[in-house]
């Protein structure tokens, strides 16, 4: 991984509480006839993120549900490997062997236009390092990319008192939606870590939201983010939280946030996105295991202050 760590062709939603768990009841993406995108255009966003927006005719069933961290799941062909179309993920695992299903990225969408059917995808580039990632960078009008979804189940509380946004680049696409959404009086403080100032983006929030750019610089993936957030006062008044990004800050600031602040479990979007030294597929393989041992470890001592209250 470089030296400035992202996800490993991984963005988005495995629940620590909260939100159902990414191929729960809302994930769609588990199977079925999956979408047909077609490149409309590109943009490069910083130096290491791309935008690739998708439209075309294979769009016409896709539809979001409001939520800001709605997700897709995007289908890379084994080498060499060819599938009927329309694409059917259930039909592929029925029908061709194992090694031979396509490989399954998942991805934060960052918007979508129902009028023009565009859907739009932020991608971090580390140049040949992933299986999405150089897709992103390589891809031109016109190329296909089959998906499935989307999915998701967190969008700002218009009534909360104040909003807490914190993650790093794979949940910046979820924190800038978020922050589009609030309404216009709404109160918000959101902390994104990236690699320095050249990876910041400009993005639109109501005057009462602040954004805090936090530079991670060569220090360790999240260490910067912890410390910004456990030094920030917290205001009056009950928080809508979310924070996402890679497991082992997330734990972190789930335990300032459910032990040492006591908030409900209501009032909080917690999410690994992905976890360093795992690619997608060995962190969704222990991802639940990963969550039931921080559940175990943290809960005890948040009901208990819960208790005490």
């Amino acid at each position: 991984m470089a030296s400035a760590p992202t996800p490993q062709d991984s963005q988005p939603q495995p629940q620590l509480q909260s939100q159902p768990e990414r191929g729960g009841e809302r994930g769609r993406e588990r199977g079925g006839v999956a979408h047909r995108g077609v490149v409309v255009r590109s943009e490069r966003l910083s130096p290491h993120m791309i935008r690739v927006v998708l439209g075309g005719d294979g769009l016409d069933r896709f539809a979001t549900r409001g939520q800001t961290d709605h997700y897709v799941k995007l289908l890379f062909p084994a080498p060499g490997v060819s599938y009927p179309e329309p694409i059917d993920v259930r039909r592929i695992r029925e029908e061709f062997p194992r090694e031979q299903w396509p490989t399954t990225r998942t991805y934060t969408v960052r918007s979508w236009d129902p009028e023009a059917r565009e859907l739009a995808l932020d991608f971090v580039i580390h140049g040949d390092e992933g299986l999405a990632g150089p897709w992103a960078a390589n891809a031109r009008p016109g190329d296909v990319l089959h998906f499935s979804g989307p999915g998701g189940g967190y969008a700002p509380d218009a009534a909360a008192d104040w909003h807490l946004l914190a993650g790093d680049e794979s949940a910046l696409p979820a924190i800038a939606a978020a922050l589009e959404q609030l309404p216009a009086d709404a109160v918000a403080h959101a902390f994104i870590e990236v690699a320095d100032a050249s990876e910041e983006q400009k993005l639109q929030a109501p005057a009462g939201a602040a954004i805090t750019w936090v530079h991670r610089g060569d220090g360790p993936v999240g260490e910067a983010l912890v410390a910004a957030v456990s030094g920030f006062g917290f205001r009056t008044g009950l928080p809508h939280v979310f924070v996402h990004g890679e497991a082992g800050f997330v734990k972190e600031l789930r335990r300032l946030l459910r032990v040492e602040r006591g908030l409900p479990t209501d009032r909080l979007s917690i999410s690994g996105y992905w976890r360093l030294g795992h690619d997608e597929d060995g962190w969704q393989s222990s991802k639940r295991a990963w969550n039931a041992q921080v559940e175990a470890e943290q809960e005890p001592a948040a009901q208990e202050l819960s208790a005490g209250a």
